[in-house]
């Protein structure tokens, strides 16, 4: 049983590390192409065509029930 817990232990502590990039890393990611929209225009167009096809309530931010009418 001791081997157990002792594994257990060794296996989630060996999960544990630090996330954060270094700081000569940070530059890189903070490059305009590394954002989830680098152009705003395109993401508010693909954000409306969505909205619009999926046409149910809420679209892209309230889950619907899928059954294409609109409340």
């Amino acid at each position: 049983m001791i081997r157990i817990l002792l594994g257990a232990l060794v296996l989630a502590l060996s999960a544990c590390s630090t996330v954060s990039p270094k700081a000569w890393e940070r530059g890189n990611l903070a490059r305009p192409d590394m954002a989830w929209d680098p152009d705003p225009m395109q993401a508010a167009q693909r954000s409306h065509v969505y909205t619009s096809k999926e046409h149910s309530t809420g679209g892209a931010s309230v889950g619907g029930g899928g059954c294409g009418c609109s409340n």
